[in-house]
């Protein structure tokens, strides 16, 4: 009787293992997910800044201060791209 309450208790013990080693797989699972997500996030409208630079980068380019190129890296530039 007594080798059997062991069992029973060695058993209880390995299945609490299992369960936290199932546990801490899950938390790294959902960590990677939330990671995954904010990296795929849509970047924010651009502030009322961003949008008084892309103004005067405009202003530069339609005055011919800055080439097509030049406007389109800078615009990259500013919005991050």
């Amino acid at each position: 009787m007594r080798g059997r309450g062991l069992a029973l208790v060695a058993g209880a013990k390995m299945g609490q293992a299992r369960a936290q080693q199932q546990y801490e797989q899950q938390a790294q699972v959902q960590e990677a997910q939330q990671q995954a997500a904010a990296a795929q996030a849509p970047a924010t409208a651009p502030t009322t800044d961003t949008t008084a630079e892309l103004k005067k980068l405009a202003d530069l380019h339609e005055q011919g201060i800055l080439t097509d190129d030049e406007f389109a890296a800078s615009k990259k530039k500013l919005l991050g791209i």
